[in-house]
């Protein structure tokens, strides 16, 4: 019996994840931890999330990172299928030592968790003689016209990305992981979200934003294996120049950026502005002059005012892969409401996701069309940012695989 099978044979049974279309999600369901691919990328996306960035803490040496990341993907295992964090780990332990679970998820069902984890650029520095297996695309994103960005909510050595159907599942496994962590590593920042604002299967319908508007409508789906080599998962040929860093073969680049929303100027502007902010109406999710949500943009066509029916400066228009040159990203973000900015303003608006095969090669060129010509920006501002490398997944079967193995050993 696998180390998985024997996990699984003490809570509910494995079945598949996620909610079709607007049903309500089988609470009851695991997504399974192991397999080629780390899980939370191309998994349908859950409800809710709790994303966190750390830095290793001074003094933590090679050996102390690779037995935390052993003890992380043990007890992520664990959680994904609805267990303690270690097997009594709430109330079956020493009672004169603090409990290896902190107990607040204690008779949930799993909940579709996924854990999804990351390297960021800073992490290949002299600590830990890890400079020579840093792949080449592994390195801070560029500044941005109109970032204003806060270093406390960027960066990181380290990520983790939490997301479940159960707000208190998804935040009970990162606050376990950095339980294990303590004294090894410290939170650099966090974001919690709520409100998906991308569908990533063809099983689901498509969110909606903070503005009110179908977001990802033509976003890079679960079922499209061929888009999925192109666009997402790193290849070995990409890792080529840098033969150290072939580690990173069929995994992929993380980009998180928090983009804060002006609602209370989006909410005092007309209905027919927000429209030609977007490119979309704001009903169906229609681009303009089309009919349904999932007509391409027609950007020849004329509106009734003798002028392009999606203006040139419309977020779709922009974005679109045309545009780009055959650009396509996988997105994954999140709505956030972190309560006000105490000028009686909501701090609020889009924590953004994303997976890519390169992001100085997709989301670098994609953002600095956006940032140049976007009427959107009008609107928001983004105040965070980080690049992370996340591995292939934990191989099924073998009970001493971890996350980054084969970047550390």
């Amino acid at each position: 019996m696998t180390y998985a099978a024997g996990l699984a044979s003490a809570v509910p049974p494995v079945s598949g994840p996620g909610a079709a279309g607007g049903t309500t999600p089988d609470l009851s369901a695991a997504v399974p931890f192991r397999g080629v691919r780390q899980a939370g990328i191309i998994t349908p996306a859950q409800d809710r999330m709790h994303f966190v960035a750390l830095d290793v803490t001074p003094g933590t040496t090679r050996d102390d990172l690779v037995a935390l990341l052993r003890a992380w993907t043990r007890a992520t295992e664990r959680m994904t299928l609805g267990a303690e964090a270690a097997p009594g780990g709430v109330a079956g332990g020493n009672p004169l030592a603090a409990p290896e679970d902190t107990g607040e998820a204690m008779g949930l069902p799993a909940s579709g968790l996924t854990v999804t984890m990351g390297f960021g650029p800073s992490l290949f520095d002299d600590r830990f003689g890890l400079d020579d297996r840093r792949p080449e695309g592994l390195r801070d994103l560029p500044p941005f016209r109109l970032d204003d960005l806060d270093p406390a909510r960027s960066g990181g050595d380290l990520c983790l990305q939490a997301c479940a159907h159960d707000p208190q599942v998804a935040v009970h496994a990162i606050r376990n992981l950095i339980r294990i962590g303590v004294g090894k590593v410290s939170v650099r920042w966090s974001q919690l979200g709520f409100g998906r604002t991308s569908s990533t299967s063809t099983t689901q319908a498509t969110p909606r934003n903070l503005f009110g508007f179908k977001d990802g409508t033509n976003n890079l789906k679960a079922e499209e294996p061929e888009l999925l080599d192109q666009h997402v998962w790193v290849q070995p040929e990409d890792l080529a120049a840098v033969p150290g860093s072939a580690w990173l073969a069929g995994g992929s680049y993380l980009v998180a950026r928090r983009i804060r929303m002006h609602i209370e100027v989006w909410d005092s502007t007309s209905l027919q502005e927000q429209e030609r902010t977007f490119g979309r109406r704001k009903g169906r999710g229609e681009p303009m002059g089309g009919r349904d949500e999932f007509d391409a943009p027609d950007f020849d066509r004329l509106g009734a005012d003798g002028g392009p029916a999606i203006p040139r400066t419309s977020h779709v228009f922009l974005a679109h892969e045309t545009q780009l040159g055959g650009i396509r990203i996988l997105r994954r973000g999140y709505n956030f409401t972190d309560g006000s900015d105490g000028l009686g303003r909501l701090d609020a608006g889009l924590f953004f996701i994303a997976f890519m095969r390169d992001a100085h090669q997709q989301f670098v060129p994609m953002q600095r069309a956006l940032a140049a010509k976007d009427r959107l920006n009008e609107y928001i501002v983004h105040n965070g940012s980080a690049l992370f490398a996340c591995p292939p997944g934990v191989a099924e079967g073998d009970p001493d695989d971890f996350w980054g193995r084969s970047l550390l050993t």
